[in-house]
């Protein structure tokens, strides 16, 4: 874990706690005027917003646990204990949910008049403002570090908004005559709860059972790689959650007979491509694997200029031709015979025939004769240098593609 994931996690620990404290307050202010004015929905609402204490303190708890480094127990870290965190939230919520109901229920048969209307009605309002504020807090912090349980804390302000809006409606009509009201109100209050956390704690359940969350992911790493110079080709994309983080996988396709330093290069490239666009990624395990094509330009060097009939030179940069063959789905579909471009220098004739042949765009290369300096350039290109198999030219070609 680097500096900046400590520092989010960090950042998230703090809104959670922040989050307790100023719902703690909020409970006790809700629960003292609901008692004194004798509103069964506000007490409902103070009860709803202990549980709102509960959850920030199961994501304080879950963050400050995916804080500790990978061990021998648990090599991939702790991360899915925000999860496990988050779960525990949304079961808080359902279970909130289910005893307002109960107590709106009761309300609904027997109603009662409201004392300190006014008052009631103004923590009421002051709880619809302050659940407001903590919900666009929590989610902004929850979006900034890539912590769903702090994501899910926020839409769980979210419903106190509505829930305050409806026992503000509630003890309005209660005060104008309409005292079974209030009890209705406390009923849609608790259905919208259960509603809700039901639908996180399927998210959440998804997410430990490591289910693919982000499809769009899949699609913006398959784009990033593609781009990434010498990849040919990427599939088996997967991607999962671990609490605030994200792990991927992907098999990569590249040109047959990579260099090892070559692949290094191009893994690296990939890294850092999508770790640059996805800031909470947390590994990016890339697996190479050599490119079947199609279509394969074989390479063979020649003494003279008779097709698939010329005979083979056993020397690279002295060779005077090169035939050049496409091959697509076991046929050879056309031969082209070359000058080769080495034979003209005095020196580095090697290295010339090398780039000739990537400028050629050659795939492999049939010779026995190469160099150790054009064999590393050929590498370096990744030009495939195969030993000749066959009795003739044709032969030789197919084996390539075999």
């Amino acid at each position: 874990m680097n500096n900046e994931a400590k520092n989010n996690l960090k950042k998230g620990g703090k809104a959670a706690i922040d989050s307790s404290l100023i719902n703690l307050l909020l409970a006790l202010f809700k629960g003292v005027i609901g008692f004194l004015s004798g509103s069964i929905a506000l007490i409902a609402d103070s009860i709803h917003s202990f549980s709102d204490i509960v959850a920030s303190l199961a994501v304080y708890i879950g963050l400050k646990l995916s804080m500790r480094m990978p061990d021998e127990k648990f090599p991939y870290g702790y991360y899915k204990i925000e999860s496990f965190a988050s779960l525990i939230i949304s079961v808080i919520i359902v279970i909130t949910g289910i005893e307002i109901a109960l107590d709106s229920y009761n309300a609904f048969l027997s109603p009662s008049t409201i004392e300190i209307p006014l008052v009631a009605l103004f923590a009421a309002a002051l709880s619809a403002l302050v659940s407001f504020l903590l919900a666009r807090y929590k989610q902004e912090i929850g979006r900034t570090i890539g912590s769903q349980a702090l994501i899910n804390d926020g839409k769980h302000s979210f419903i106190d908004i509505f829930s305050s809006i409806i026992v503000f409606v509630g003890i309005l009509s209660s005060y104008m005559g309409y005292l079974r009201i209030q009890g209705i109100s406390g009923i849609l209050v608790a259905l919208l709860i259960i509603y809700m956390g039901f639908k996180l704690a399927k998210d959440d359940i998804l997410v430990l059972l490591d289910a693919n969350m982000d499809p769009e992911k899949i699609e913006e790493i398959r784009t990033i790689a593609e781009n990434v110079a010498g990849v040919e080709g990427v599939h088996a994309i997967k991607v999962r959650r671990s609490g605030p983080f994200v792990f991927a996988e992907l098999h990569l396709e590249t040109k047959k007979g990579l260099s090892v330093k070559n692949a290094s290069e191009i893994t690296g490239n990939i890294k850092k491509a999508v770790k640059g666009r996805i800031k909470n990624l947390d590994s990016l395990t890339v697996q190479i694997e050599p490119f079947k094509k199609e279509r394969l330009r074989v390479a063979v060097l020649v003494e003279n200029k008779k097709g698939l009939q010329s005979d083979i030179s056993e020397h690279f940069a002295r060779a005077h031709y090169i035939l050049i063959a496409d091959v697509v789905k076991g046929q050879i579909i056309s031969t082209v015979v070359k000058d080769n471009p080495g034979t003209t220098l005095e020196k580095k004739k090697g290295i010339e025939t090398a780039e000739f042949l990537e400028k050629e765009k050659v795939d492999v290369l049939v010779s026995t004769g190469v160099g150790e300096g054009p064999k590393y350039v050929l590498s370096d290109k990744s030009i495939d240098v195969m030993v000749p198999r066959g009795k003739n030219l044709e032969e030789m070609i197919m084996d390539v593609y075999k």
